[in-house]
């Protein structure tokens, strides 16, 4: 049925749709739901301690014996910048006043922590069918324990030369992230947004660049996007955006209401909330500050600052300070479970990869 099994006989999945890992968007049953419909549900790991990774991962076991993804970050802890920090919260200073807070007050700090240790002995106990990182993939000593616990390794590229630097390290699959992508740039060998290409432009060329599979991302919200992909050489597609409308997404209501007048010319790259960037819907710090800011502190630290505005803002309801995370295809994107998601989507491309396989034949 499908034009390209090598991903489903990779995984041991049923259906070649990778549910992307967001973190802060949502937890365990987002991906129970989508590894019971037949696609690769994922775990995002990279703001959850320990005792939590374990938690959520009981809670899969428990309820699925489905393959799984965990994912985690794999960034360069940033060095200290007390001036940068310092200029940054100065930039912020105007609308501390205007919300009422004092400039001066301490934030938490932001857990986004590199995967590490603790997080190896963890992967190595429970053994998750698959593991994901994103920029790039941890050190050598890390990544062949993954490995030799038995756990398949992806990664994402935004660029072909960053594919062939992830099969040449062991990766078993690839996932190609295209421009349009919501969240994340997943890029790691270099740092310049303005030159990256969509997915109709990248896809391709990481397919003939690399041997192992290639996942399409960014951009993919229905069935002629997953159809599209497997055309220009994809053996999958990992979807993200079009995840966020279902019940189990934990995001707030502020942001599932911006995804409902979501457009697709409503979206930006910035990185004023986290220091590294990631595309989101257009909200009033990102217009008026941005969206990029050389003034923003490094990754994960430029949320820091933000985190009493945001707080106070989103209790008075406005999202004038929250990092809206969403594609540029967020306008496709319908309200459904999970489950009912994974398979309309494959349903919908079979019919759309049938209908191009069909002399004569067309849809809609």
């Amino acid at each position: 049925m499908w034009p390209d099994r090598r991903l489903l006989d990779l995984f041991r999945i049923e259906l070649p749709i990778i549910q992307a890992p967001m973190a802060g968007a949502h937890g365990s049953a987002l991906a129970i739901a989508v590894s019971e419909a037949g696609g690769l549900g994922s775990l995002p790991c990279a703001m959850l301690d320990a005792a939590k990774v374990r938690a959520e991962m009981g809670v899969i076991r428990q309820r699925t014996a489905r393959p799984i993804n965990v994912n985690f970050f794999c960034h360069e802890p940033p060095k200290p910048d007390p001036q940068r920090d310092a200029a940054w919260k100065a930039r912020l200073q105007a609308y501390y006043v205007e919300e009422g807070l004092d400039p001066g007050a301490s934030a938490p700090a932001v857990n986004r922590a590199p995967f590490d240790e603790a997080m190896c002995a963890i992967v190595e106990d429970l053994k998750p069918e698959v593991v994901s990182f994103h920029f790039g993939l941890p050190g050598a000593p890390l990544l062949d324990r993954v490995k030799a616990a038995g756990c398949l390794v992806i990664s994402s590229a935004t660029t072909a030369e960053e594919a062939r630097w992830l099969e040449a390290r062991g990766c078993d699959a690839i996932i190609a992230q295209g421009y349009e992508a919501g969240g994340h740039r997943g890029m790691f060998l270099t740092g310049d947004i303005a030159t990256q290409a969509g997915i109709l432009a990248l896809l391709p060329q990481v397919v003939d660049a690399v041997k192992v599979p290639v996942i399409a991302a960014g951009g993919i919200a229905d069935g002629r996007g997953i159809a599209a992909a497997f055309a220009l050489g994809a053996s999958g597609v990992q979807v993200g955006t079009s995840y966020l409308f279902t019940p189990e997404a934990t995001i707030t209501g502020l942001h599932r209401a911006a995804l409902q007048d979501a457009r697709d010319d409503r979206t930006a790259l910035t990185n004023l909330f986290s220091g590294r960037p990631a595309r989101g819907l257009v909200n009033r710090l990102m217009r008026e500050e941005g969206p990029m800011s050389q003034l923003a502190p490094a990754f994960p630290t430029a949320g820091i600052a933000l985190a009493p505005l945001k707080a106070k803002a989103e209790a008075a309801g406005r999202s004038d300070f929250s990092s809206l995370w969403s594609g540029q295809a967020a306008a496709l994107g319908r309200e459904m479970g999970a489950a009912e998601l994974t398979r309309k989507l494959a349903q919908d491309a079979l019919q759309r990869l049938k209908a191009m396989a069909t002399p004569g034949a067309g849809m809609p």
